[in-house]
């Protein structure tokens, strides 16, 4: 982070989050007065003084719109240092690459499918070992520990049976042993859910979802809690290469404004849904930290302001789930999540495919899941629409 980024952000903790979205420090362009960030759309830069280098020199390393993106996460999340990169599992390979080999780390069992894969058939052959437990249970957590465990990962609410783990206990645990612990705050965002508060060390963002909002970008997103982990993130993302570009960085930074509006309709829509799916006899099951019957409400409301937009339900089978998929008017039937269009998913099939199908039983990933994300259309037309699909399966 900047020096004098540094000294805006000092001026802006006291701002509410709904303040600090549309002025973070970089939203006026100091040169012009343009009230956007400009594109930096240069690969290098001119030494004046070869004796006193530019504040960048390549844009691997940095370049300024990328760093007023990486600078603005960093206020929002409350850490020291945020980074940029160019997937949401470039955000997560990159920061994994702490690890080194012999390494162990504990898992978050119904973690992301892309995390699953990545850990199963690309670190593993590196020598970084990783044993995926129930983390809603603290004992298994601390019964996973090995000698050689170096790093805790969590998903709360976890993807995509949103079951949700406890930040402080997991955190206060680890740092007792010494543990690097690393939180996926995707579904949350930092205006429901700010892990560092809780102790996380590292947060993490699929920032394609709710933060860009749009589906027409591509990104990811870590912020570090101290300067010490920050440097060993910069070292990686700049040894890697694995950073955002410019122009992403910008579409980035104009979805992230309108986040906290986008997120507060699409919680009271998806509210809404989880409360009608939960009434109907033909629904097995319904996923949905906001629910009563929730088993993780009161953790989750002690560590979260509000309850997301994303819903998961299991319709009985594989086969009803399909129908349903090839019914649906409204929704996009595709990957990813957090738009401002409602996507209905199927993990079995997309999120989750990596996960060999006695896997994903095991951590409750049934053939009938389907996962709601609720955008921005109106909730009776998203109900009405997923009511005939689900009448004519």
């Amino acid at each position: 982070m900047s020096e004098q980024h540094g000294k805006e952000q000092n001026g802006q903790e006291s701002r509410k989050f709904a303040t600090k979205l549309l002025h973070f420090g970089s939203e006026i362009d100091r040169n012009t007065g343009a009230s956007s960030v400009p594109i930096y759309q240069a690969s290098t830069f001119h030494h004046e003084d070869v004796f006193n280098p530019p504040v960048h020199d390549y844009s691997r390393s940095g370049n300024p719109t990328r760093q007023a993106l990486e600078d603005y996460i960093a206020l929002l999340e409350g850490g020291v240092r945020g980074f940029a990169y160019s997937s949401g599992m470039a955000a997560i390979s990159s920061t994994f690459m702490m690890l080194s080999a012999g390494d162990h780390m504990i898992v978050t069992e119904d973690v992301y499918g892309g995390t699953y894969r990545l850990l199963t058939s690309i670190l593993n052959r590196l020598g970084i070992e990783s044993t995926f437990v129930d983390m809603t249970d603290l004992d298994q957590v601390r019964a996973a520990l090995k000698p050689n465990t170096k790093a805790v990962y969590m998903e709360t609410p976890s993807n995509p049976t949103l079951k949700i783990t406890d930040i402080a206990a997991v955190t206060s645990w680890a740092k007792e042993h010494d543990l690097l612990t690393m939180l996926d705050n995707t579904f949350m965002t930092p205006y429901y859910q700010r892990p560092i508060e809780h102790g996380v060390d590292i947060v993490l963002h699929s920032a394609t979802k709710f933060l860009g909002g749009h589906s027409d970008v591509l990104a990811g997103l870590a912020v570090a809690r101290t300067p010490s982990i920050g440097r060993q993130l910069k070292q990686l993302q700049n040894g890697l290469g694995t950073v955002l570009g410019v122009q992403d960085s910008w579409l980035l930074m104009r979805g992230m404004k309108t986040l906290q509006a986008r997120m507060n309709h699409s919680e009271q829509s998806a509210a809404v849904l989880a409360a009608w799916l939960n009434g109907r006899p033909d629904i097995e099951k319904v996923y949905y930290p906001g629910l009563l019957d929730h088993p993780g409400r009161e953790i989750h409301e002690k560590q979260s302001t509000g309850y997301g937009a994303v819903v998961s339900f299991d319709v009985g089978s594989g086969e009803r789930a399909k129908q349903v998929l090839n019914k649906v008017r409204i929704p996009l039937v595709a990957v990813s999540l957090g738009a401002v269009e409602s996507i209905l998913s199927y993990p079995a099939m997309m999120s989750h495919a990596a996960m060999p199908a006695e896997v994903r039983h095991e951590r409750g990933i049934a053939d009938g899941l389907l996962r709601f994300s609720v955008g921005l259309e109106d909730i009776d037309d998203l109900i009405a629409d997923l009511d005939q699909a689900l009448q004519g399966s």
